[in-house]
């Protein structure tokens, strides 16, 4: 069997283990984040050049910029911090979303040498966006130290089956590179870094924002994960460990070993003007508060209809009835009929009227 052919199977093989995951998850109850609703917040300068992408980081505009804080495990402070330090710098102008990462790491190895492979196979550094926050319609791209990439489109997370991930999607222009600090692939050698650095066309992203580039001052759900290997030296290779699962480091930590959680990602916020030099944005927006509302709703209702057949707007059997409102009128309106449903919020004297339906899809509307 030629390596096209054997390839294009193992690819295959993936997808349907990807979907069959999807169903399995749609049959059986959805974990709940086990960590307070905190997501981390950035804010990313606008810039006026354009950056040469060549994963060293050394442009000027990349050393103005604040780092984010570090990653720390997917499930949050409820377990070990990571023993490798990973952290992220983000910039736009009016052509591209800029990412550049920093990875510690000892032992530099990677695999995967065609792209759309299943990346993070090997270690690796993956990006999330989901530019309207409503948790659909996202874009997902995973790179090793090769340099090899895996762009994904997906119509909604894992959990709410059906057809998710578009794999054949491409992002067309595209601009990435790779630095080592160190070699890659000799267990000799003892390595402190790999640099990644990714230009992400704004006419891409318009798929899922409809307008690009942002205004300055708005936000974007973006999340990003490091995918780390116990390995071992083998014959002077490096080979995975058998029977052992990877670490999973995050930036915004999810609260579950998921990352289609879009819910649970950072705020990416564009400015022109920082709001403060280190990257922070305090807060977050008034919205947000009560589309979190209603998805421990989504939750709560996800299970009940997995254990029972039905949707419900009963409360109590929902077990919805500790929720913090904050300044939203409580309870969510629930509107149900057996195979559906949807919710809606609202603050008082507000005509904005916050919404969520079976699908796991949030949007706003105006009375």
């Amino acid at each position: 069997m030629n390596n096209f052919k054997k390839i294009t199977i193992e690819k295959s093989l993936f997808l349907i283990i990807l979907i069959s995951f999807a169903f399995i998850i749609s049959g059986g109850e959805l974990p709940e984040p086990q960590i307070p609703f905190q997501p981390r917040s950035y804010a990313a300068p606008k810039i006026d050049d354009y950056i040469l992408i060549d994963g060293k980081i050394t442009d000027i505009e990349w050393i103005n910029a604040a780092w984010t804080d570090y990653f720390v495990d997917i499930e949050g402070d409820i377990k070990p911090e990571p023993y490798y330090k990973t952290k992220v710098k983000m910039m736009w102008n009016d052509y591209y979303f800029y990412i550049a990462a920093k990875l510690v790491e000892p032992h530099v190895w990677g695999t995967l040498k065609k792209r759309d492979s299943v990346i993070f196979h090997d270690n690796d550094f993956e990006v999330f966006i989901d530019p309207d926050g409503d948790t659909h319609n996202y874009y997902e791209l995973e790179i090793n130290a090769l340099g090899t990439v895996w762009d994904l489109l997906l119509l909604h997370p894992y959990r709410d089956g059906g057809q998710v991930a578009i794999d054949s999607w491409d992002i067309q222009g595209l601009q990435y590179g790779v630095d080592v600090d160190g070699t890659i692939n000799d267990p000799l050698s003892r390595d402190k870094a790999w640099n990644v650095e990714l230009g992400i066309p704004w006419s891409v992203l318009g798929e899922c924002a409809g307008k690009t580039p942002p205004e300055p001052g708005d936000f974007w759900r973006v999340n990003f994960s490091r995918v780390q290997w116990e390995h071992e030296i083998v014959d002077d290779q490096y080979v995975k460990k058998a029977d052992t699962a990877e670490h999973n480091w995050v930036w915004s930590p999810q609260g579950v070993i998921n990352m289609h959680y879009p819910e649970m990602w950072g705020y990416v916020y564009f400015f022109e003007d920082l709001p403060s030099s280190d990257g922070k944005v305090t807060g977050y927006n008034s919205k947000e508060k009560g589309k979190w509302i209603l998805r421990q709703l989504y939750y709560k209702m996800y299970n009940f209809y997995q254990l029972h057949g039905y949707y419900t707007d009963d409360l109590e059997q929902l077990g919805f009835t500790d929720v913090d409102g904050g300044n939203f009128e409580m309870p969510p309106k629930i509107e149900v009929t057996t195979s559906m449903y949807e919710a809606t919020l609202s603050r008082p004297g507000s005509k904005n009227i916050l919404h969520l339906d079976n699908f796991g899809k949030t949007w706003s509307s105006e009375k």
